[in-house]
C-alpha cells in the first residue's frame, strides 16, 4: 500500500479512514532527530491515524531560503513513512497547509512548539470542520537548524 500522497491522491485514503479519528500535523522535517520523533509519537497518542502533511522542495525553500532542503522530498517522505506512529504522508506545495487540512478535515490539528493555537492561521479551517488544535512543546535541545549549524562548524572545509 502506498503511504505517500500529495493533494490529490488523499482524497481515497483519507475516506479509507473514516470512522477512524484522524490527526495531522505537518512541517519540513529536514533532518529527523529524537525530537520529531518525541513530537510524531505525542501527536499519534491524540487519534487513531497520524497524517503528516510534508512541505514540497519548492515549498521548504520558500519558507527556510535557496539552501534547503537538505534533503529532498522523496528522502524526507520516505523516512518518515517509516516511522511507527506516522500512518501517511501528504506532500504539499503550498507554504501553509491550509487546503490539505481542508481536504482531510481532521479531528486533531497538532503544531509543535510555543504557538496559541487561536493565533494559527489554519485554526478557523480546522474548527470550522468539527476539529480542534493542540500544540506539543518541543525537547530543548533538538533543532534542524542547530544540527545545521554544528555540521558547519565542525566541517568548515566542507
Amino acid at each position: 500500500m502506498n503511504l505517500i500522497y500529495n493533494a490529490h491522491t488523499i482524497g481515497p485514503y483519507v475516506a479509507s479512514m473514516v470512522p477512524q479519528r484522524i490527526v495531522f500535523t505537518n512541517g519540513c522535517f529536514d533532518l529527523l532527530h529524537p525530537g520529531h520523533v518525541h513530537y510524531l509519537t505525542q501527536a499519534k497518542a491524540l487519534g487513531d491515524v497520524l497524517i503528516v502533511g510534508l512541505n514540497s522542495d519548492a515549498s521548504v525553500a520558500a519558507i527556510k531560503g535557496p539552501q534547503r532542503p537538505i534533503n529532498n522530498q522523496d528522502f524526507r517522505s520516505r523516512l518518515l513513512v517509516a516511522l511507527k506512529p506516522v500512518d501517511a504522508v501528504v506532500i504539499f506545495d503550498e507554504t501553509t497547509p491550509m487546503a490539505i487540512i481542508g481536504a482531510i478535515k481532521p479531528a486533531v490539528h497538532v503544531k509543535g512548539g510555543d504557538y496559541t493555537p487561536e493565533l494559527l492561521p489554519e485554526y478557523d479551517t480546522v474548527v470550522a470542520n468539527g476539529g480542534r488544535v493542540e500544540c506539543l512543546s518541543f525537547i530543548d535541545g533538538y533543532s534542524t537548524s542547530a544540527i545545521i549549524q554544528k555540521i558547519i562548524r565542525q566541517y568548515p572545509e566542507g
